[in-house]
């Protein structure tokens, strides 16, 4: 299992998910059911490339000052989803997935804003936690709405 030596391999972990989530999200787009929710996953993705671009800033300028022993024991798994979409995924599966990653996604940023050196850096990490609670509300609406209401 993977260990964060320094909070730059954090931060550079962070924005590659966010990379991850910017490329799911297109992708979704691509395979929507319904306008409202291509408009919705164009949403997201266009969310996504704001959160990896506040981190980028972040690790950029350097805004933290953290020892390395505060960061070894992250444990990485917790944050990681093993399935991958694919362009024959039916739209209840892209959705389960979409719930699970915005999960780990406000795992992470919650578990990182309690580890957080300073004052900006938590309410940075709690910011984008919030906003991954509110995709996956988002996708449970539409989970509940098009799926649950289908069977």
């Amino acid at each position: 299992m993977k260990q964060f030596s320094s909070v730059d391999d954090i931060l550079e972990f962070a924005i590659g998910q966010e990379q991850d989530a910017v490329d799911f999200y297109k992708e979704l787009a691509k395979n929507a059911r319904t306008p409202d929710m291509k408009r919705v996953f164009e949403q997201f993705a266009g969310e996504e490339i704001g959160h990896k671009a506040r981190l980028t800033e972040v690790k950029e300028k350097r805004l933290y000052d953290m020892e390395q022993k505060e960061v070894s024991d992250l444990q990485i798994a917790d944050y990681l989803i093993s399935i991958k979409p694919s362009p024959d995924m039916s739209y209840r599966d892209a959705l389960v997935l979409a719930m699970k990653r915005e999960k780990a996604s406000f795992k992470l940023y919650s578990d990182l804003s309690e580890r957080a050196p300073n004052h900006e850096m938590k309410s940075l990490f709690l910011s984008l936690a919030i906003e991954e609670s509110k995709h996956k509300l988002r996708f449970e609406l539409e989970y509940d709405e098009y799926v649950l209401k289908e069977n």
